[in-house]
């Protein structure tokens, strides 16, 4: 019998029917969210530690957002001068309606921060590792918020020697 919440079996024990349900796991998906230190440095979000991730006016950036899941790793790049990642947050809320947007249909998550990168990646970094060279940090570089491939993520992690 299909269930929409996930695998659902009927069992029988001692004559009488038992209703067992096994949960499918969601698999994690891994981002990367680009942002202005001048506006909101990675110091600034560990020191609140959590914050809404408003203000997205890009379709592709707002789906994006609406895929991550409760869970899913974020690599938080600081862009402008700098142009690194820096530290690693957490999606805590999935998406909702942007309470920033005065029209159209924005979506936000909340974020909170994991751990700092011991040394920062550079977009220089990236751009040099073979593993990375598909990403859309170096395809679109206008683009906020974007998915990793586990296999980038983790480079780039260990990039950062965290």
């Amino acid at each position: 019998m299909n269930d929409p919440r996930g695998t659902l079996s009927i069992l029988k024990q001692s004559g009488a029917v038992v209703e067992s349900r096994a949960t499918i796991s969601r698999v994690k998906n891994y981002w990367l969210v680009k942002q202005e230190p001048s506006s909101y440095s990675w110091s600034d979000f560990v020191a609140e530690r959590s914050t809404s991730w408003t203000g997205v006016r890009n379709y592709a950036a707002r789906n994006n957002l609406r895929r991550m899941g409760k869970g899913d790793e974020v690599l938080f790049y600081h862009s402008g001068e700098e142009k690194a990642v820096v530290g690693i947050a957490k999606v805590m809320r999935t998406a909702y309606a942007d309470p920033t947007a005065r029209e159209g249909d924005w979506s936000a998550v909340d974020l909170a921060p994991n751990k700092s990168l011991r040394r920062p990646v550079t977009l220089g970094q990236i751009k040099s590792d073979p593993r990375l060279r598909k990403i859309q940090l170096v395809r679109q570089s206008r683009l906020s918020v974007m998915p990793l491939a586990t296999g980038e993520f983790r480079a780039i992690v260990g990039m950062g020697a965290l």
